[in-house]
């Protein structure tokens, strides 16, 4: 296994956070074979994750470096092509759709994981898919909802032009406007980006009448940036333009030590999206507490 240590290479012009346990004694560009580094995207529930599967894999014995918020999926598995981190938390759907895979109509959670295992790259691999699921799923205000009748995501017609609230990268996945227009045979859909990952911003945008519908994962509370908790419809997919999206660790092929992906497999077996939901709502809600900590105290009662 191969990576720089320390893992402070820019990729894509955003430099690489999570420095602060490297060696500053280590020459620029210096190897070490013998640690695992743990990459997270840029929203709260990667990190999350990340911190978890650090301390499992220590727990296993290893040594793990942490390497964390690095941004968008195509930053993130630059960084892990590069052999800048070795692993990363990731969801089924959304990537096997990055890659483009052969999924099937109607896809069954396995059909997913299939059409992903057999679209990633010769140097990628995944582990086991976890039960627990980070969907994304649009919202709706239950006042709108209700005033104008709609329910799943083909009713949005009766909205006229739409307006989405989403992560900007949406625009580049089949559930963006362009894939929702076609899906449901909408007009206009326009997107509002923010780059909160389905957040407080998210959340507030769609509150106060911003946009009709916001992107938001099915794991993520839907407090608003006062922190109110917003009353919210998830929109219906009946032609399931959103395929499952369980978490799995996608590293490196060939780049972990024996044992960690297995370690990490046992843990992501008993990981469930309830337990996702409970340790979002501590980070984002009234606790504000950090992924370590909600980490610590997850494994902690798991002992």
């Amino acid at each position: 296994m191969s990576r720089l240590k320390p893992v402070c290479a820019v990729v894509a012009a955003v430099t690489l956070s999570g420095c602060a346990n490297a060696d500053p004694t280590a020459a620029p560009g210096a190897f070490d074979p013998d640690t695992i580094v743990v990459g997270t995207a840029n929203f709260p529930e990667s990190e999350i994750i990340g911190q978890l599967w650090a301390r499992v894999l220590r727990d296993a014995g290893f040594n793990v470096e942490m390497s964390s918020q690095i941004g968008a999926r195509e930053v993130y598995l630059g960084a892990l092509q590069a052999g800048e981190v070795d692993v990363v938390p990731e969801y089924t759907g959304n990537l096997a759709q990055y890659f483009d895979a052969d999924v099937p109509d109607q896809p069954s959670s396995d059909d997913v994981y299939r059409s992903l295992e057999a679209a990633l790259p010769d140097d990628l691999a995944a582990g086991a898919a976890s039960p627990a699921e980070s969907k994304d799923a649009f919202r709706i205000t239950r006042k709108v909802a209700e005033d104008k009748g709609v329910t799943s995501l083909a009713d949005l017609q009766k909205l006229g032009d739409v307006t989405m609230a989403g992560n900007p990268e949406i625009t580049e996945r089949p559930l963006g406007p362009e894939g929702l227009a076609q899906a449901y045979g909408l007009g206009s859909v326009d997107l509002k980006p923010i780059s909160d990952g389905g957040g407080p911003l998210t959340i507030s945008s769609l509150v106060e009448g911003e946009v009709d519908i916001a992107d938001v994962y099915t794991t993520s509370p839907v407090f608003d940036r006062s922190g109110s908790e917003a009353d919210l419809v998830t929109l219906d997919d009946p032609k399931n333009l959103i395929i499952s999206q369980n978490l799995t660790p996608i590293y490196r092929a060939g780049s972990l030590p024996d044992g960690a992906v297995e370690a990490l497999d046992r843990f992501n077996a008993e990981l469930t999206t309830d337990d996702l939901k409970e340790m979002n709502v501590r980070n984002v809600g009234a606790e504000k507490a950090e992924p370590e900590v909600i980490a610590a105290d997850f494994l902690a009662r798991r002992r």
